[in-house]
């Protein structure tokens, strides 16, 4: 009797030990309680490399993440919707750009604040985007300038 008693303990003490990873782990990915967020929406050109649980950082610091994506198919946009700690009151005039940590690293939304005295309400739209810009897109438009260029002044 000792021994099953013993083995119910221990398996009641895994299982607790497993339901407290979960929780902890849940809320690291944003599935807790939502208090203290808040909600903004901003409409991109494009969003290529973010995705649902993407950063929003402000300075470098992590302030929010990215909570949902849709197009809109009116204006064959982007729009998307990030959840902000309450602490961080945006101005109305704020920017938000999306940015990437390098050439390998991944791709993130970046809050530029603007200098309005009033802040966004929750459930706002951030007007000032800017949409995630293409290196393969650059480095066709610079070698195709260069083969421009080396046409023009007759070069080989």
């Amino acid at each position: 009797m000792a021994e099953s008693t013993t083995e119910v303990l221990a398996g009641a003490a895994v299982l607790a030990v497993a339901a407290g990873f979960l929780i902890f782990a849940g809320q690291g990915a944003g599935f807790g309680a939502s208090s203290g967020t808040y909600e903004l929406h901003a409409a991109f050109q494009s969003v290529e490399g973010i995705t649902v649980g993407t950063d929003v950082r402000l300075a470098g610091v992590k302030i929010g993440t990215v909570s949902k994506l849709d197009l809109n198919p009116q204006t064959f946009y982007a729009d998307a919707t990030f959840t902000l700690q309450d602490r961080v009151q945006l101005p109305e005039d704020s920017a938000a750009l999306v940015s990437s940590e390098g050439l390998l690293g991944g791709n993130f939304i970046e809050i530029r604040p603007g200098g309005a005295l009033d802040n966004l309400a929750a459930g706002a739209e951030i007007e000032d985007t800017q949409g995630s810009v293409s290196l393969i897109g650059l480095l066709m438009k610079f070698v195709g300038s260069s083969a421009e260029k080396s046409v023009t002044d007759g070069a080989p």
